[in-house]
């Protein structure tokens, strides 16, 4: 498939698991793929990956908790003279614990990361699409801003936020043919999952075992959701939020 053809798309987290592979699949596709990350060496091993097999990809380093870093990318980007077709607001971060358990910090930098950066993105992007004639959002939730999982009440409540945020853009901006969507996955095998299981004494297994398909989601199947619902096959589709989760319910 060939369903960005021709397109830009610009992906933040892009040096992560999922957001790797969303950044793979969009460029296999089609598309020329702005690889976005605070870690720009990460970003540019996964923008040379995707140039090695063929694709169009370019690698971006700033801060998405400081709005002025968000502004001034999205205009270096725009004043080369390109697109900005779709956006993926994929990157966040996880700080576990019960509410006496985190620190203030924690939980502003939780929402730094994980809500304001897609408030001040957005406010970024949506002029540029406005101008082009539409686009297409698509933000990372989580299964668990729809259903809490116990002890991780600052993940859990920055996910429901980008749930209603989600919700709230694409009514709003619907009129401007700008579609807004967002995607809800269970547990993912991304190299942080493994990381963090090889600390708690889990194992893969142990996860696999708690979902009815059998296993828990793969990077690509993310990024499969992703590339549809920024797709021109899904034109009517504004304001879904999407569980991918293999049936898993949240213990």
């Amino acid at each position: 498939m060939v369903r960005f053809e021709g397109k830009s798309v610009v992906v933040t987290g892009g040096a992560g698991g999922i957001g790797a592979a969303i950044c793979q699949r969009l460029a296999d596709e089609g598309a020329l793929v702005c690889v976005a990350d605070a870690d720009l060496a990460g970003a540019e091993s996964v923008a040379q990956h995707i140039r090695k097999n063929g694709g169009t990809a370019e690698a971006f380093g700033f801060d998405l908790t400081d709005p002025a870093d968000i502004r001034g990318f999205i205009q270096r980007w725009t004043e080369a003279g390109r697109r900005i077709d779709v956006l993926c607001n994929n990157a966040g971060l996880m700080r576990r614990g019960a509410l006496m358990e985190l620190s203030a910090e924690d939980w502003r930098h939780s929402f730094a990361v994980n809500v304001d950066a897609l408030f001040h993105m957005c406010q970024a992007v949506i002029p540029v699409m406005q101008i082009q004639g539409g686009g297409a959002i698509v933000n990372t939730a989580s299964q668990w801003g729809l259903h809490p999982a116990p002890g991780h009440i600052a993940y859990n409540t920055t996910k429901a936020a980008v749930v209603a945020f989600t919700q709230n853009l694409a009514r709003d901006y619907a009129p401007d043919n700008i579609r807004v969507n967002g995607v809800a996955p269970g547990e993912v095998r991304t190299p942080m999952l493994e990381s963090n299981l090889a600390r708690s004494g889990r194992s893969l297994d142990d996860l696999n075992a708690l979902v009815p398909f059998g296993r828990i989601g793969e990077p690509d199947e993310i990024a499969a959701l992703v590339a549809f619902l920024a797709s021109d096959e899904a034109q009517y589709l504004c304001g879904s939020v999407v569980e991918i989760t293999g049936a898993q319910a949240v213990a």
